[in-house]
């Protein structure tokens, strides 16, 4: 294959329209922390802070101002550790802050619950100050599964939960892990056939894997073998598509129209600010994008907001490493992307990736026409070798 010519950074073209603008706010506290979880979370061991970690998403806030100063707020989602560890009047201050200084446009506010957090009347309070969409971490509808996993509620909590959120809010989703501890197919067929019965228009089902830095991941528990879960994730598309789900993207499936429209931002390489302890960022300007994180420990993030070195890593992408960002993203969507999108979204020529496109679709890994470009079922299946033709693009073209 030829080497492309990918156009150095100084004459990427300008954006001359930015992304939309979504923003993401870490809570880094959990009352447990999962054997599997590999996100910036934290046992709350002693009175979580809610007060002055409040005061320093404010100050974040202030601080990133300059960045996105004038732009609308399409969404915002509370991620974690478990935001609903917060009482509503917190997150309630937060938000009368954030309207206060950015627009935010018909926004959708989601809002991360764990089971083992509900109450009727907190969840009541969330609703009356502005969250309108709830996910749920529920993971498994089975005991055993459940302690495997060392979550904090059993099934029975679970379904009340769920009861609760579909009480209070139209907008539901439930995240559900498969593939777990010596899970049968029979097993995973249960609890797909338990989300379904809940009627949420959302399910987020997660293939359990094993990430670095993990308990799991240091002492592997006997996880079903390739082909075994294979037939797992190949009975959940079948029997949720059945069901009237839309399988939009990797692990998400939706009703009609009720796709998550944060998560849909990520995917279509818009941008998103980040705040709170170890939170990402993606920010567009006409001449760069710049990719962010905040400073990881609680501690050490309460402490640097006020003296404004909480920035962790701040560092503008290059042209040659956008093929790769922006499809590690869309590449992940059943529909991929319409072709204008990747211009817009990089400022580059569709030309810098036309070469590892037609080695994706040589291998019937893509399908594209004049209006849109799309992975295919096998394409789906081996998705990450389909990423890493545009990794090796990049790589090629550094020594050009």
């Amino acid at each position: 294959m030829s080497i492309p010519v990918v156009l150095p950074s100084e004459r990427r073209a300008a954006l001359t329209i930015l992304p939309p603008l979504a923003l993401y706010v870490h809570v880094p506290w959990c009352v447990r922390k999962c054997p599997y979880c590999d996100f910036n979370s934290h046992e709350s061991r002693e009175p979580i802070p809610q007060d002055e970690y409040v005061d320093a998403l404010i100050a974040d806030l202030e601080s990133a101002l300059p960045d996105v100063w004038g732009r609308r707020v399409q969404s915002v989602f509370f991620g974690g550790g478990t935001p609903s560890l917060f009482s509503a009047q917190s997150i309630d201050r937060f938000l009368s802050a954030l309207r206060a200084r950015l627009a935010l446009a018909d926004a959708e506010i989601t809002l991360e619950a764990n089971p083992g957090t509900f109450e009727a009347e907190k969840f009541r309070g969330f609703r009356e100050i502005g969250i309108n969409r709830l996910s749920i971490g529920v993971q498994s509808f089975d005991d055993r599964h459940l302690r495997a996993l060392g979550r904090i509620h059993d099934a029975r909590e679970a379904r009340a939960a769920i009861e609760i959120a579909k009480a209070n809010f139209d907008n539901v989703n439930i995240d559900v892990m498969y593939a777990l501890p010596e899970q049968t197919l029979d097993e995973a067929r249960r609890d797909v056939d338990a989300a379904l019965a809940t009627g949420v228009p959302h399910l987020s089902f997660y293939h359990l894997t094993l990430e670095p830095n993990t308990v799991f991941h240091k002492y592997p528990p006997p996880l079903p073998d390739e082909d075994n879960a294979a037939a797992i994730h190949d009975m959940v598309e079948s029997e949720l598509i059945a069901a009237g789900y839309e399988h939009y993207e990797t692990s998400a499936y939706a009703r009609p129209g009720r796709q998550c429209r944060h998560n849909l931002n990520y995917w279509r390489f818009g941008d998103y600010l980040g705040i709170g302890a170890g939170a990402h960022a993606k920010i567009s300007f006409p001449d760069r994008i710049v990719r962010e994180q905040r400073v990881r420990a609680p501690a050490d993030y309460l402490r640097r907001v006020s003296e404004r070195t909480h920035i962790a890593e701040r560092r503008t992408l290059t042209a040659a490493e956008l093929p790769f960002e922006f499809m590690l993203n869309t590449l992940r969507l059943k529909d991929g992307f319409e072709v204008p999108l990747f211009a817009e979204r990089t400022g580059l020529p569709m030309t810098t990736i036309e070469p590892a496109l037609a080695d994706a679709e040589r291998r019937g890994l893509i399908a594209r026409d004049h209006v849109r470009i799309a992975p295919t079922e096998l394409g789906r299946s081996f998705l990450n070798d389909l990423q890493m033709l545009f990794l090796s693009e990049q790589r090629s073209t550094r020594s050009v």
